[in-house]
């Protein structure tokens, strides 16, 4: 009786944490540093079972190119243009069922590349970058 009650009670917490799990794919609106301010749009997708993350939209700076590409970026991205730029890679589900971790993100306007965690709170996706133990949490809203 006991052992039923206990896998019962397994049961229901597992369900329960899988139906509230909130996934981070789709699509949100970037929001700088400021938190008011709009930069672009990020889609957010699985491939071969992590998660990755390119630019559709750009909205460029008064003064800047309506196209513009990354020029401080390094490697395989240096030159690219940031609409369509993969700027969040191989990210996964981490322990807690609840962030998303093991990544790493980049900033196309300095070229820098961070380990990266994400998470959904209240709806918001919420993306911290690292360097060591100092970070950064921007809050990017869903697109429509």
């Amino acid at each position: 009786m006991i052992r039923r009650t206990l896998f019962a009670l397994c049961l229901f917490c597992i369900a329960t944490i899988a139906m509230s799990a909130q996934t981070v794919i789709g699509k949100w609106k970037t929001i700088d540093d400021d938190g008011v301010t709009e930069k672009s749009i990020v889609e957010i997708f699985e491939k071969d079972g992590k998660i990755y993350g390119r630019v559709l939209e750009v909205y460029p700076d008064p003064g800047e190119p309506d196209d513009p590409v990354c020029q401080k970026c390094e490697g395989d991205r240096k030159g690219e243009k940031i609409r369509g730029l993969e700027v969040i890679r191989e990210m996964e589900l981490g322990a807690d069922g609840t962030t998303y971790e093991g990544g790493k993100i980049l900033d196309p306007e300095n070229g820098k590349e961070y380990t990266c965690k994400m998470w959904i709170e209240d709806g918001d996706l919420k993306v911290r970058g690292y360097i060591s133990f100092f970070y950064r949490t921007q809050t990017w809203l869903p697109a429509d």
